[in-house]
């Protein structure tokens, strides 16, 4: 009020004397000298409580008594019943701000927040067991990022034990297995993004039915040309401060696309022993005595974490690029060593048998202006079979070097003269001191040695197609 006071005070009088500038330096001065007065008027400080929005009922949703247990056969969504619950946990938090008060006689104000934040920790029951797999879960129609929440899936065998967090609540002895019966626990599912409510959720589940799936034991892990889709941690692109975008993850139930394939593929195959890892480079040319074989990557410029991209010590910048086909790369960059080693390793930790697969792709895009060495056109095929590299000319055209000399230098130049001694570890990368050649000595040298720095493989497989 004085402060009000003092300032009209201070205006009335700064302009009788002084005119109109007179008059606002009245009011600030008399401003001034009012807010001082309501501070000593008004004492010392002021609190202030903020109470947040809480919940008067604290019950998680309800089932239906007496709903019939589905039966799954293939695939399916359901929604479930829930089997187990406790009250919705409440965890209160408390923030204490202070303004004000810097002077002797300023007014110093303490707010403070109260705010609340809720979990639900639940079972709920699906179908009847035994099935293959628990995949994707939706809350309220979306798909639920699991990565950052507790989620435990019981496929419904016949000797599943009893949930620890359900143990814990229930005491030990006093908690059911659900045996035979598929379910979710989710412990303390943070309910903030629901509005402080227990999201409806329904579930993929999946059920083998055919005779192929036991039967199967060994598969072929492509698509052998993809930067980080071989690795099974996250990979991110940075798109800006602060922006990032997936590399390698398309999935909401797994840390990377890798973890969610492997997941779904020993679910769906219960015998599979053996995994063949295919890993590119890519050739140039048709004719064997000019085709180079050498890793490239889609784009010159990419910043990923945790790590960027080598092959060796090759990094992005240095590494061509693959063809454009319609604007976009025609194939995916060559996996990074860093993926290849994590691919490996998680591959022996899950009791499957590695062999290794360095394969030829060929990048030779429309219009190359290569003599084609099979009919003599002025350009080679677009992305031709690598199994069409041969001598030039070849084989059945006039003038043919196949079968004698001149063919066996052509062969040689393609396989290259680099040798086991030029590869090195180097702080955890592949040295190569060998000679100035992209060839397939090199990349299959290259592989075996990064082979022994991933714990080792059951196999190594050359040359695959190539005839």
């Amino acid at each position: 009020m004085a402060t009000l006071l003092l300032g009209a005070a201070g205006s009335l009088v700064g302009g009788a004397f002084f005119g109109p500038l007179g008059a606002v330096a009245g009011r600030a001065l008399g401003a001034l000298g009012g807010s001082v007065v309501d501070g000593a008027l008004l004492g010392g400080s002021r609190s202030n409580v903020v109470q947040g929005s809480r919940l008067s009922d604290l019950d998680v949703m309800t089932s239906s008594a007496g709903a019939p247990v589905p039966r799954v056969y293939g695939r399916a969504r359901l929604a479930g019943q829930v089997i187990w619950a406790t009250r919705l946990e409440e965890v209160v938090s408390t923030q204490v701000q202070s303004s004000g008060g810097k002077s002797s006689r300023a007014q110093k104000v303490t707010t403070t927040t109260i705010s609340y934040a809720y979990f639900a920790s639940f079972a709920l029951g699906l179908c009847e067991g035994e099935v293959t797999r628990i995949g994707r879960i939706w809350a309220d129609g979306k798909p639920l990022d699991t990565s950052g929440l507790t989620v435990r899936a019981y496929l419904g065998s016949a000797d599943q034990p009893p949930d620890p967090w359900i143990e814990a609540k229930q005491g030990a002895g006093n908690a059911p297995a659900y045996r035979g019966l598929a379910y979710l626990v989710f412990e303390r599912l943070p309910l903030a993004k629901f509005g402080n409510r227990v999201p409806q959720i329904t579930v993929e589940v999946e059920r083998a039915v055919g005779r192929l799936e036991p039967l199967v034991k060994a598969v072929t892990l492509i698509p052998g040309s993809t930067e980080f889709g071989y690795d099974p941690r996250q990979v991110q692109r940075v798109l800006g401060r602060g922006a990032y975008g997936a590399e390698n993850r398309h999935v909401t139930g797994a840390e990377s696309d890798l973890e969610a394939s492997l997941d779904q593929l020993q679910a769906a195959c219960p015998n599979l022993q053996r995994v063949s890892l295919v890993v590119t480079w890519f050739g140039d040319d048709l004719r064997a005595g000019a085709c180079t074989v050498r890793p490239k990557v889609e784009r010159a410029v990419k910043d990923t974490i945790p790590y960027g991209w080598t092959v060796g010590w090759l990094p992005r910048l240095l590494a061509p690029l693959v063809s454009d086909h319609d604007g976009r790369p025609a194939y995916g960059g060559t996996p990074a060593d860093a993926s290849v080693i994590a691919a490996i390793q998680n591959l022996n930790a899950r009791g499957l048998k590695v062999t290794l697969n360095p394969f030829v792709m060929m990048d030779i895009a429309p219009g190359n202006g290569r003599p084609d060495p099979w009919s003599g056109a002025a350009a080679q095929p677009a992305y031709p079979w690598r199994g069409r590299i041969t001598c030039d000319p070849a084989p059945g055209r006039a003038g043919s070097p196949d079968g004698g000399a001149g063919a066996d230098a052509q062969v040689a130049a393609l396989f290259g003269t680099a040798q086991p001694g030029h590869f090195s570890n180097y702080f955890g990368g592949i040295l190569y001191m060998g000679p100035a050649e992209w060839s397939l000595r090199r990349m299959v040298l290259h592989y075996a040695f990064l082979a022994q720095m991933a714990g080792g493989v059951e196999t190594f497989l050359i040359g695959s197609e190539f005839a």
